[in-house]
């Protein structure tokens, strides 16, 4: 099939299912129209899938002793269902079957339906989706028979359908109905043309080692929403290497996203217990995993302190063997805490482990030396972890217009890169297109022309002004406090007379202050240089000296426009100046 049926295919069945929520549009708030018609198509692609050997999977179920375990029972009735998918349902009838039955009996029916599925599929339709109290409420208002035998209607057998055109009629509903509903996508929904980016940043340095038969990639979001950038990086992985076996992990808050995610996950073919439901910085429900691969777009700004006692017991009593070993930021932003829990799910072989990560501004810069932001970066820089951060558009995200950076790393830097962190500016008109409609904040866009160039220039070598390479040390600098003496109201100096300040000039707290010196740089040269000439009785307390790190993308790229000259500026005023007055003396004619 070609990419223009695919295409084809999944424009008709979305336009047959977005014709269906058209029905019920009235009846229904704007956010729960999608979680019915979400949930019902993945009921009946689930109800294609399993027709052919429901009468196994009943047969199975009868034959289960009693004493068997739930993961015994599990075993036998995914076997039975003959599907490389953890998925059964041993309800006593199809969806089909259901349409020449009692519509009075449809409600109770469907439930007992959902309730046939493994426990953690009832636990998405029932407690996630919470799917039985709608389909109460569309019952009761007369809408559930139609929409029901409208989506049953719809052939979704893999025959007809594929896994991965089912992915992508899933994905574009689940825009629909974002956009239909005017939800805070940016939660749940990074910009595609963002994830593809992302997706190949990664796998471009890893282009060579995944080529071939039998050849695994394990990919992780531990803040993966809807579950899109698992899905691109899956399409962007096989798009290098169709053999390739690629294994999506992730963990999501909500309850709602995690509900489309797993259940985008079992249409795609992927294991749906990959993944979990919960706060990924409190509990981290793959502990025990390390990934080749890393991605998200985590919450910008938004405070940890939920997680607070679990977090700072973690940094306190597991230190580097823990997530949080370099540091903690101040609460109110919790985006280097998600950089360091990703970090600790690198692999530690030889193929590594690398992340891309979409953050706002903050963490370049916020904090000072000793600070647990600067902490952080210090670590990161020190251990050569940071390959590259790419600074993007602004109003490129649906729920916010400000300025987003993506953040690549990798503790198994290629030779040529090792020590070194390239910066890379996106931001500018060449990179991006004006969307034909604004989506919230979303205002621009990358094409795929934009996002091959950006990929180009992050791993090339040819000269441009839109890149520069720093050494790690280039962003670090000793904060240095300088003292002046303190002295009596006729200026002599008072000398101290115990301790450790004995017969040395005692320092004046008022006149105290702090120097930022370049880690590169000698102090003692610099302070001779900047300080001695403006104060001589001024002294280096080198007991308080703290080094930190920062990264000021933007001072890197800024580049200086001078102000119009006088002359021209005086000129547009009494240009103006004379409209005015012309203007005024039409009106008073």
């Amino acid at each position: 099939m070609t990419n223009e049926q695919v295409s084809a295919k999944v424009t008709e069945l979305s336009n047959n299912a977005w014709a269906v929520a058209n029905t019920i549009w009235t009846a229904f708030s704007k956010s729960d129209v999608g979680k019915i018609i979400l949930p019902f198509m993945v009921l009946r692609r689930l109800d294609c899938l399993l027709e052919n050997t429901k009468s196994q999977m009943l047969d199975a179920a009868k034959s289960i002793s009693p004493s068997a375990t739930p993961e015994m029972r599990d075993r036998m009735l995914y076997k039975a269902a003959g599907l490389d998918l953890k998925i059964y349902n041993i309800a006593p009838f199809t969806l089909n079957q259901l349409k020449n039955q009692d519509p009075a009996q449809l409600y109770e029916n469907l439930v007992d339906y959902i309730n046939g599925f493994p426990p953690f599929l009832q636990d998405v339709f029932n407690e996630r989706f919470g799917l039985p109290a709608k389909l109460k409420k569309m019952a009761d208002k007369d809408k559930l028979y139609g929409v029901f035998e409208k989506i049953c209607n719809m052939d979704l057998h893999p025959n007809v359908i594929s896994n991965l055109q089912m992915g992508y009629l899933y994905e574009d509903l689940i825009r629909k109905f974002s956009e239909a509903a005017n939800e805070d996508a940016g939660d749940h929904f990074t910009p595609r043309e963002v994830v593809h980016l992302i997706a190949k940043l990664l796998l471009n340095n890893d282009r060579e080692a995944i080529q071939g038969d039998g050849i695994i990639r394990t990919f992780y979001d531990g803040t993966c929403g809807t579950g899109g950038m698992l899905s691109v990086a899956e399409e962007e992985a096989r798009n290098i290497n169709p053999s390739m076996i690629v294994e999506l992990y992730g963990q999501q808050l909500t309850d709602d996203g995690y509900a489309v995610c797993v259940t985008d996950m079992l249409l795609k073919g992927q294991d749906p217990l990959r993944i979990k439901l919960g706060d990924t910085l409190k509990n981290d429900q793959h502990a025990d995993r390390k990934f080749h691969f890393c991605m998200a777009n985590p919450p910008y700004g938004v405070e940890w302190k939920d997680a607070k006692e679990v977090i700072e017991a973690e940094h306190k009593n597991l230190g580097f063997n823990g997530r949080f070993g370099a540091g903690l930021p101040r609460i109110s932003d919790a985006q280097l805490l998600f950089v360091q829990h990703f970090v600790s799910k690198f692999r530690d072989d030889e193929v590594g482990g690398r992340l891309g990560i979409v953050l706002n501004g903050s963490p370049l810069f916020t904090g000072g030396a000793g600070s647990g932001e600067s902490e952080i970066r210090k670590w990161l820089l020190e251990s050569d972890l940071i390959e590259g951060i790419i600074g993007l558009p602004t109003d490129m995200f649906y729920n916010t217009g400000i300025s987003t950076y993506i953040w690549i790393l990798n503790n198994r830097k290629h030779e040529n890169r090792a020590g070194k962190v390239r910066l890379l500016d996106a931001s500018g008109e060449e990179f991006w297109t004006p969307m034909k409609k604004s989506l919230g904040s979303k205002r621009k866009q990358l094409n795929e022309k934009a996002v091959e160039r950006i990929v180009e220039l992050f791993y090339g070598s040819a000269p441009s002004p839109h890149v520069k390479d720093f050494d790690n040390q280039d962003f670090g600098y000793s904060t240095i406090t300088v003292e002046r003496p303190l002295k009596d109201e006729a200026g002599n100096i008072i000398l101290g007379d115990k301790g450790k300040l004995k017969g040395k000039p005692q320092p004046d707290s008022s006149l105290r202050d702090t120097e930022n010196v370049p880690l590169k740089e000698d102090i003692q040269a610099y302070f001779e240089r900047e300080v001695l000439p403006h104060v001589p009785d001024a002294w280096v307390d080198h007991e308080k000296t703290k080094v930190g790190y920062e990264i000021p993308f933007n001072r890197h790229f800024y580049n200086y426009v001078p102000p119009r000259p006088l002359e021209v500026i005086d000129a547009e005023l009494k240009a103006l100046s004379a409209e005015i007055m012309t203007i005024l003396t039409e009106v008073t004619a």
